[in-house]
């Protein structure tokens, strides 16, 4: 039994649907038991009640040594003492407290005043009425024959919702699959499937305990992020990947699913990590993909691995860069005279597991042979990669290793080669990435070196020339499209926010990414052409969708190019779009680079009422300095910093930083790039209001009502 099929909560139907069912609001006939000497107060009553429309049935009860029974058989729903003195009141009510102590008891005398109906009440009594005011009379039993019901259902409710505990907590006992409940960072309950993995004997060693202290530490903002989320009810059914600590100090890598729960009347919630169904079809495949693997590093084996990224590298890449990547050890030789041959392969499944640890779940690695290995990593742009292979070293130099008596560090150098989306020949990109690992490991090593594909002056203008070509083609043909990322709020509604970006259609009608035009774009001086397209087109877009805002970037030739704003203020009037549903972003590099004209574009911008941001935000020498010096909407952190975030406290520290001066600005803070559930729930943790990137939705076409005008620069 699923876990999440586990939760139980009191709801408000059950009881409504019990009101209903009770006939509160219908005009049943209610069963009343009257105490009294004489008959003559039963026929009054009688009389009053259904001319004010409320049947009622009256039984009549001369003596109190009858009403013991007629309580028992009649069920009544109100009980009326025609008084005949205090005592015989309070002999009375001792009757009710024993057979129905939940029927109200109403007194009818004679003359009502204050201390008689303290007296009444402190007897145990409801109320006391006079048949000489039928209205309140009306009133008072109008009100105690729904308080009576309310009571009655809420009783059979609660005592519903016991059942469904009990049985609640029998289903968790018996779940094969890993549960734990915790309220507030602490276990308050976990099932025997729990104890068993992670090996314990008892839930008291863990009940009472933080839920942190069972997972790695580094882990530990990305689950109380989604804790938090979980109990605001913004979890939805995404997987958290944790490290598990282990009773016995080992650690377990654990798929964790999270969903809200009820413990002791409080919400909670509950942690599940699912029982695996070993059924021979899984079996089956974790035998071959075990037989596809090296044995030492669990990574794949040489054949596996170009099998894989032929497969791979033969489907279009929908955004961003493709780069091989060679990562080898340096000096492994002068370790293995050291520490000896089988000692020394501990290094090699050392620096295999740091690699694994940087590795998104889309990236492809293998062990490409001896002290190699080739990985195939997919990013936003270049920066991204950058900085993980920056990341990937540092992490490899820091790392210690002990073996024996010694303990020693082993550094690496990493290859890069950018992989084409066009003209693909994988064995010439192995080369150039084996080329730049060979170049990095002459120039000292412990560094990551990058050969692109136009490395040379000669190569650059030869590519130049035929890319040229084809931007000026497509700008007069209008065969650039827009497509749109959905930006994502972590507060929970809908913002309708959208990131722009832009593709080239080539002749045969073939999808261009930015990644194989735009460098040749920036050398020749076309980026403002195509800013200038993608503007147009984003305002065109903006005046027939109801959007909250739409996010356009703008380059670097842009901020500098002085008739940019008249050319806007133009277009503002023919397309008839209202500026506040525009955001214009540039890159913070460029921003710290031009910051006078950066101002002056800002302060203009927004005079026309369009909002300002800057993206790839947080990784240059002075962000929040520009966060003094520029009005802003928003900030989108760097994609290069949430990559790394889920897995460093260092980059964590500095974003939450971020943020926090963000705030006190009143600056809206987007996190770009965001690829899985651990990150997001960073995010929650920090702050971070917006999220954008393949987790929350890839890009995808931007439908107009109408083929676009040609967006063409001017003179």
């Amino acid at each position: 039994m699923h876990a999440h099929r586990l939760i139980a909560a009191v709801t408000i139907a059950p009881l409504l649907r019990r009101l209903r069912e009770s006939g509160l609001n219908e005009q049943n006939a209610v069963p009343l038991i009257v105490l009294s000497v004489a008959r003559d107060p039963v026929e009054t009553i009688n009389s009053i009640l259904r001319r004010a429309g409320h049947p009622v049935h009256c039984t009549w009860i001369p003596a109190l040594r009858d009403l013991g029974d007629a309580l028992t058989q009649l069920n009544p729903e109100l009980l009326l003492y025609v008084d005949c003195g205090y005592e015989s009141l309070v002999a009375t009510v001792k009757v009710r407290d024993q057979i129905a102590p939940t029927v109200p008891l109403v007194v009818i005398a004679d003359a009502v005043d204050e201390e008689r109906i303290a007296a009444a009440l402190l007897a145990g009594a409801r109320d006391v009425v006079s048949l000489g005011n039928p209205e309140r009379l009306q009133a008072v039993m109008a009100r105690e024959l729904h308080t009576f019901r309310l009571e009655r259902v809420l009783g059979t409710t609660i005592k519903s919702a016991r059942d469904a505990r009990r049985e609640l907590d029998t289903a968790l006992q018996r779940s094969n699959d890993a549960i734990v409940l915790v309220q507030e960072g602490i276990t308050v309950s976990v099932n025997p499937a729990w104890l068993e993995l992670f090996g314990f004997d008892s839930s008291s060693a863990l009940v009472g305990q933080p839920i942190m202290d069972l997972f790695e530490e580094s882990r530990h903002a990305a689950l109380k992020g989604a804790l938090a989320a979980c109990l605001q009810g913004r979890w939805q059914g995404h997987t958290l990947r944790l490290d598990a600590q282990l009773s016995d100090g080992s650690t377990l890598a654990v798929e964790l699913a999270l969903s809200l729960g009820e413990h002791d009347g409080e919400p909670c919630v509950q942690l599940i990590v699912p029982a695996r169904q070993h059924d021979e079809r899984r079996i089956a495949e974790e035998l071959r993909d075990a037989a596809r693997r090296d044995a030492a590093t669990g990574l794949l084996c040489r054949g596996p691995l170009l099998e894989e990224l032929a497969a791979r590298l033969a489907t279009p890449l929908p955004g961003g860069v493709r780069y091989l990547v060679l990562m080898r050890l340096d000096k492994f030789a002068s370790i293995e005279h050291d520490v000896g041959v089988t000692a020394s392969e501990q290094f090699v499944i050392e620096s295999a597991n740091l690699l694994k640890e940087q590795l998104n779940p889309k990236d492809i690695a293998g062990r490409f042979g001896g002290v190699s290995f080739l990985v195939l990593v997919e990013r936003g742009n270049e920066r991204d990669v950058e900085a993980w292979s920056e990341q990937l070293v540092a992490k490899c130099a820091k790392n210690i290793v002990r073996i024996k008596d010694k303990s020693l560090a082993v550094s690496c150098t990493l290859g890069l080669s950018v992989v084409p989306s066009a003209d693909l020949d994988i064995e010439a990109a192995i080369a150039q990435a084996i080329e730049a690992c060979r170049v990095g490991r002459q120039r000292g090593g412990n560094q990551s070196y990058t050969t692109a594909r136009a490395d040379t002056d000669q190569r650059v203008q030869s590519y130049d020339k035929v890319w040229v070509k084809h931007i000026k083609a497509a700008l007069m043909e209008n065969r650039f499209r827009l497509v749109q990322q959905p930006v994502a709020s972590l507060k929970g509604d809908d913002p309708s926010m959208f990131d722009v970006l832009v593709r080239m259609i080539d002749p045969q009608g073939k999808e261009v990414l930015p990644a194989e035009f735009m460098a040749a774009a920036e050398r020749n001086d076309l980026l403002k052409n195509i800013d200038r397209w993608v503007v147009g087109a984003s305002l065109s877009f903006a005046a027939q969708r109801k959007l909250g805002c739409l996010f356009v970037r703008l380059s670097k030739e842009t901020v500098n190019d002085t008739s940019f704003l008249s050319w806007l203020d133009s277009h503002i009037r023919t397309s008839r779009a209202e500026p506040q549903h525009l955001c214009f972003q540039v890159p913070e590099s460029v921003a710290a680079s031009h910051i006078e004209q950066l101002r002056a574009l800002a302060s203009a911008l927004r005079q026309r009422r369009f909002r300002f941001a800057l993206e790839a935000f947080g990784g240059g020498r002075d962000s929040q300095g520009l966060l003094a010096s520029v009005e802003l909407d928003f900030v989108k952190i760097d994609g290069a910093l949430i990559q790394a975030l889920a897995k460093d406290n260092e980059i964590q520290a500095r974003v939450r930083n971020l943020v926090e001066i963000a705030a006190r600005r009143k600056i809206q803070t987007i996190a770009e790039r965001v690829e899985d559930a651990n990150t997001m729930a960073v995010l929650w943790q920090l702050g971070v209001q917006y999220i954008q990137g393949y987790f929350v939705h890839a890009p995808e076409e931007v439908v107009m009502h109408a083929d676009l005008a040609t967006q063409r620069a001017s003179a």
